[in-house]
């Protein structure tokens, strides 16, 4: 598969062009032909017009790409080598959603050929791969695992809105479905990766790799979200106490503040869930996922007690939302947690909120949310929460706060970042 793929004479397909597909798909399109997939044509346009619509890649990275890109299922069926990148989100119930992940396993289905590579870069639980897809990919294509196509897995790293550690300077995991699978899935990627592949022993534990790295973090900032709940019943800063930790060289620095997004925010979700399926009930995966859900709440409520504190009433206030996404510097507003804060805020009879964003588009917020954002702060409001950390927020003044500051304004500094910076504003942070 791999001389035939360098030599050209086979094609590689990318089937999902998300903020982890289409990198994917331009830096193998640097080295070998390559079609690009997504069920929505809206996106393919803008792609054929060097458009990221993720708004992560310049149109620069575009040039010099042997690729093609299609909405249309016929287009990918020429190719022999298949990556599957499709978001693995969670249902209103916190379970897994497969359908993304099921719908393009029928795709790639319908088009599988004998001697064909699949392999999935989405994030599972272990064992989804073997157990979810593989045995979908049969029946569609009436081919048998392994001796008629084999199937690998490597987890996406990309970090959106990083531009240090990007895809081609993180170290990937790859495994396939036996040992010579294993090898030519390894030396494909080689092709792109500079920093190095680490070949798992198997599927499942390139899975199982993948999934601790977020769980490992949701942990660690749940536990950072716990202090910092109970740092504030004894009038201590957190980003102090953090601070002077930290001076220790084998304390692991991680800080309170909201987990959202599609990666942390969801991820151990998936490892409970399997776990439960197998008898075992996940405590302390559990119990950080909880911490993490209310933090949302939690800094809507500590705004409202402020608000009553300085002698005002949350229905008569105004509260500015600065920022909307899921973290700082993205455009990407899925499992925002910013969200939890304005619906908590409204359930306290505050309906005069404004929300802006330097990334976030309106529609998108709108279409998902159901609230409309606003273009720029306005007149006076009675609370500002800085709650995304845009490079847009960090270095404001606090005069330019207080141009929209009423009188005892309060200042909620989600992420700490104006610490020791706000003196006439009633200041609270995590």
């Amino acid at each position: 598969m791999y001389q035939e793929l360098i030599t050209k004479k086979e094609k590689l397909a990318v089937i999902g062009l998300g903020y982890v597909g289409l990198p994917i798909a331009l830096e193998f399109a640097r080295k070998l032909p390559v079609i690009g997939f997504d069920i929505k044509q809206d996106r393919v346009d803008l792609m054929k017009n060097k458009i990221d619509p993720s708004k992560e890649l310049e149109s620069e990275a575009f040039d010099g790409c042997d690729i093609e890109f299609t909405a249309n299922i016929e287009d990918i069926r020429v190719a022999k080598f298949y990556v599957v990148a499709v978001p693995t989100p969670i249902d209103e119930h916190n379970l897994p959603d497969l359908k993304p992940l099921l719908a393009a396993t029928r795709t790639v289905g319908q088009v599988l050929k004998r001697g064909d590579y699949v392999v999935y870069e989405s994030t599972v639980y272990p064992g989804c791969t073997e157990e979810d897809c593989v045995p979908l990919l049969e029946e569609l294509s009436g081919l048998k695992y392994i001796s008629d196509f084999k199937v690998g897995f490597s987890p996406e790293r990309i970090n959106p809105g990083d531009k240090e550690h990007t895809l081609t300077t993180i170290k990937k995991i790859t495994s396939g479905c036996d040992v010579e699978s294993s090898e030519e899935i390894a030396k494909t990627y080689e092709l792109i990766i500079k920093a190095g592949i680490h070949r798992a022993s198997s599927i499942k534990v390139a899975e199982a790799a993948k999934i601790i790295e977020n769980t490992q973090r949701d942990i660690n900032i749940a536990f950072m979200n716990e202090l910092s709940i109970m740092f504030n019943r004894m009038g201590i800063n957190t980003f102090e106490v953090l601070e002077a930790a930290g001076t220790k060289w084998n304390f692991l620095k991680f800080f309170p503040g909201l987990v959202g997004g599609h990666c942390i925010g969801v991820d151990p979700y998936y490892l409970v869930y399997k776990a439960k399926e197998l008898g075992y009930h996940p405590q302390i995966i559990s119990a950080g996922r909880f911490i993490n859900d209310s933090m949302g709440g939690y800094v809507a409520k500590q705004t409202v007690k402020k608000i009553i504190a300085a002698d005002k009433n949350p229905k008569d206030s105004r509260v500015l939302i600065m920022g909307v996404t899921f973290k700082e510097n993205v455009s990407d507003i899925r499992n925002s947690k910013v969200v939890d804060i304005f619906n908590e805020l409204k359930s306290f009879g505050i309906n005069k909120i404004d929300v802006v964003d330097a990334f976030a588009d309106a529609h998108e917020v709108k279409e998902e949310y159901g609230f409309d954002m606003a273009k720029e702060p306005t007149g006076k409001y009675e609370a500002i929460i800085v709650a995304v950390s845009h490079n847009q927020y960090i270095n404001l003044n606090e005069n330019w706060f207080s141009n929209f500051a009423s009188e005892g304004c309060v200042f909620i500094d989600v992420k700490g970042i104006y610490r020791n910076r706000i003196n006439k504003l009633t200041y609270w942070s995590l």
